[in-house]
């Protein structure tokens, strides 16, 4: 299988090390409550596909619990589930594959489908009647594919961990360096579609046509308008610690030489 892999995201992942030790895992009320709306909380052997599930941050999340769940974690870049397949997680079997092309996965036989990026929950999504990663595949042709494998009814899911420095304008920093770091985290990349930027309900919005006097279904495939739940949570490191968490953003772990701007990143630290 070839995979259509974004090269902001291929160059930038490429050190999935570093990816995995320092992004962080979710809160456990956040899960829960995503669970419960995918309809698969206390199902026993669900059958659960992790999308673009990277080194697994939320994947061994679905394998240390007690359902017994059946994953699959789909990923097309080859170092991230190099980094998943190492640790050997119980019921899971990871594959190639992107959200265009999940050939295979089997149609109409998942249970639940998550896309979870490294706490905003849009769901719940059903299949049947019309849901850090799903802003990398945000495309009609992905959530045709999602339709595809999920079964009559069921649900599509996706949650993120959003840090105030790498969230949309229109949220208010917890800190002030938190703030400053924002503004930089603004100043670059801004010409691919990110979470941030959140064009990525767009592709759900697309289903519907509209006119300024009428609304009409163009056969959408997920319900809208889209759930939103929020959590949140601290999570607390080291200076250096947000350095290495900050280079693993795609936008800057591109960069080199002068252009990664250490010491301008640097000042941001002194709070």
């Amino acid at each position: 299988m070839t995979c259509s892999i974004h090269s902001a995201s291929t160059e930038g992942f490429k050190n999935a090390s570093s990816y995995e030790k320092h992004r962080p895992s979710y809160p456990p009320e956040a899960v829960e409550s995503l669970l419960w709306h995918l309809q698969v909380n206390g199902v026993e052997g669900a059958r659960i596909l992790d999308l673009a599930a990277g080194t697994g941050k939320f994947t061994e999340i679905l394998s240390r619990r007690g359902e017994n769940y059946e994953i699959i974690a789909v990923e097309p870049h080859e170092g991230m589930r190099d980094e998943l397949k190492k640790k050997m997680l119980r019921g899971v079997k990871v594959m190639e594959g992107e959200a265009k092309n999940m050939n295979g996965v089997d149609s109409q036989s998942i249970d639940a489908v998550i896309a979870a990026q490294s706490m905003q929950v849009p769901g719940p999504l059903k299949r049947s009647d019309i849901v850090q990663a799903f802003h990398w595949f945000a495309k009609d042709e992905a959530l045709e594919e999602i339709y595809r494998v999920l079964s009559p009814g069921r649900v599509f899911g996706m949650i993120w961990n959003i840090e105030d420095y790498n969230a949309p304008r229109s949220w208010t920093p917890t800190t002030e360096w938190e703030a400053k770091m924002k503004d930089i985290t603004w100043s670059f990349g801004n010409n691919v579609a990110r979470l941030r930027h959140e064009k990525w309900k767009e592709v759900f919005e697309k289903q519907l046509k509209s006119t300024p006097f009428s609304i009409q279904a163009a056969n959408p495939l997920f319900s809208l308008p889209l759930g939103e739940e929020s959590v949140t949570f601290t999570h607390r490191l080291s200076r250096e610690a947000i350095w290495e968490r900050y280079q693993t953003l795609s936008q800057f772990a591109v960069l080199e030489g002068e252009e990664l701007a250490v010491s301008r990143l640097a000042r941001t630290f002194e709070f």
